[in-house]
């Protein structure tokens, strides 16, 4: 399935919540997330989200597509770096 991941998460605990998505999916822009994800990593993927935020403070939105075929993206403006742009 292909995935938009959004989250509005207190300030202390977002670097946990950005290392989390990076390791399932594409950064795109400061909290926005987006990527292919099998459904074992999904489930993984939300599990370890919950362990982190405050159910009563902060906010997770998950936009699932069965496909990519059915998503289309616009950019405005400058478009953040790819992280194909870097040479390691």
């Amino acid at each position: 399935m292909f995935i938009i991941l959004v989250y509005d998460i207190k300030e202390e605990r977002v670097q946990k919540a950005h290392k989390i998505c990076r390791k399932y999916l594409t950064w795109v822009q400061r909290s926005v997330f987006e990527g292919e994800i099998t459904e074992g990593n999904f489930i993984k993927l939300i599990k370890e989200i919950k362990s982190i935020i405050d159910e009563t403070y902060d906010s997770v939105l998950i936009y699932k597509f069965r496909t990519k075929n059915y998503y289309e993206r616009e950019e405005i403006g400058v478009p953040k770096p790819s992280h194909e742009d870097f040479i390691y």
